[in-house]
């Protein structure tokens, strides 16, 4: 069971070497669009959150 563990971890180890020697930093233009995106995802979340619980809690 030890050495299947250790395997595992060193599986990890490779694998997460790969992902970083490929992914890259990106540019201010690419990142400020996606933190537009995500905040305006998190933005309608909340808003629909917030609706249905005061949905609920006429109801209730």
């Amino acid at each position: 069971m030890d050495l299947n563990l250790v395997k595992r971890l060193r599986n990890f180890y490779a694998d997460s070497k790969r992902v970083l020697g490929i992914s890259y930093k990106p540019d201010q233009q690419t990142f400020m669009r996606t933190v537009k995106i995500v905040l305006i995802g998190t933005l309608i979340l909340g808003i629909l959150g917030f609706i249905i619980a005061e949905i609920v809690g006429l109801i209730s």
